[in-house]
């Protein structure tokens, strides 16, 4: 009997030994969590049940468990590189199965999609807030372009300036002794095609202006807008009350239309003007705020992902979209989870049912973009269980050797 608890105890040393150097050899191993060797007694029983003075019959083996503690976050210059703070597991499509890893590097395959070092490919929702779970795949094409449909002045017309005639037709664009200011832009037809837009200011009367409109053609000429929504031409009408704040614009700056026949073959480029908070005040001349919402096509030049998993392009134009955003689960019992190797576990029934959710909510933890998580290993630690498990083996080990000697002591006996 003591051959067989000696033995129990070599077994039990020999797997101790075995997991702590499989968590030493994983040390560097992105995501990976420590296991942990868990035993139990052997007791002997008696015929008739447990006697008081039975003796334990050794230890066995009980289960190896991982440890989901957070390893921590090691930053790189991917930022395709994703580390979770917090709970929850990255989800993987592997050929139509599903499974769950904490190990966050990855990388664009050729289609476009999300993918680890083994291809599997990362999933999530199809926009942010959306419910459709799939393949997360990325925008790699041209954005498309944005004509421009409302532009924002935010001037100050100085007070003391120069009346000049309340007539349009002494108006010439090319001549400044017919206006008293003018400031330019850029906006851009349905084709993304930038053309310039210079806004003309004529003091007609006290605290009353006419603005003109002109946009440059493809022949280079700029030309008079005089085609509003209404059916209205001629310049708009500014007047401001004696505090030089806005009172009103006549015609509405609404529906201003650069026909598509002088666009080269883009649309009727149409759009509105909006002067809310341009002033008639002393001083000079301001354009404090002058912008329009229209862009220029783009290439991709980045890809950044938040803390919510939320997936953004970056294009060449300055604008950006959603592509996505990715998803995390999590179990009642990660320790339940079936391990399948490559730092990839798959669920099961003693796992419980898999929680399906975006990053920071459902108490998932948050991503963090241009990171890996690192093993949770702790090299000292795990050196000091070696040197136990060590003696453990070499403990029972020498119980053997004891028994055997007890064992030809009897037997010499004559």
């Amino acid at each position: 009997m003591p051959f067989n608890i000696g033995l129990s105890g070599l077994n039990a040393a020999q797997a101790d030994l075995q997991t702590t150097g499989n968590n030493v050899s994983n040390s560097g191993t992105t995501g990976f969590k420590r296991s942990r060797a868990e035993f139990g007694d052997v007791f002997a029983q008696s015929f008739g049940g447990i006697s008081q003075t039975a003796i334990g019959s050794g230890t066995r083996l009980q289960a190896v468990t991982q440890q989901f503690s957070q390893g921590r976050t090691e930053f790189t210059e991917n930022g395709l590189d994703l580390a979770i703070n917090g709970e929850g597991f990255f989800v993987l499509n592997d050929q139509g199965s599903t499974v769950y890893s904490r190990a966050g590097a990855f990388q664009v395959d050729r289609d476009g999609y999300l993918v680890n070092n083994q291809g599997l490919r990362l999933r999530g929702y199809d926009e942010a807030g959306g419910t459709n779970l799939g393949d997360l795949r990325l925008q790699t094409d041209t954005a498309a372009p944005q004509a421009t449909s409302n532009l924002e002045a935010l001037i100050n017309l100085r007070s003391d300036a120069a009346t000049l005639s309340d007539d349009p037709d002494d108006f010439v664009l090319d001549d400044p002794e017919t206006y008293n200011f003018s400031t330019s832009l850029t906006m851009y037809d349905s084709l993304g095609i930038a053309r310039d837009a210079n806004l003309y200011f004529v003091k007609t009367a006290q605290n009353e202006w006419n603005a003109h409109v002109a946009v440059r053609r493809d022949d280079g000429n700029l030309e008079e807008l005089a085609n509003y929504g209404g059916g209205d031409s001629g310049p708009l009408g500014l007047e401001f009350d004696v505090n030089g704040q806005l009172v009103g614009v006549d015609p509405p700056a609404e529906g201003l239309t650069v026909p598509g026949g002088s666009l080269d073959g883009a649309d009727d480029l149409v759009f509105d003007i909006n002067f809310d908070g341009t002033t008639q005040f002393g001083g000079d001349f301001s354009v404090n705020d002058l912008n329009q919402d229209g862009f220029a096509s783009g290439q991709l030049t980045g890809i950044d992902i938040d803390q919510t998993g939320v997936v953004f392009a970056r294009f060449t134009n300055g604008q950006s979209s959603v592509l996505g955003q990715l998803a995390l689960a999590n179990f009642p019992n990660p320790q339940g989870l079936e391990q399948l190797g490559d730092n990839n576990w798959a669920e099961t029934f003693a796992a419980g049912d898999v929680r399906l959710d975006r990053p920071g909510s459902s108490n998932l933890g948050s991503v963090q973009a241009g990171a890996l998580e690192a093993s949770n290993v702790d090299i000292a630690q795990e050196l000091v269980n070696l040197i136990t498990a060590q003696r453990n083996f070499q403990a029972n080990a020498q119980t053997i050797s004891t028994a055997d000697q007890v064992t030809q002591t009897i037997i010499n006996i004559r």
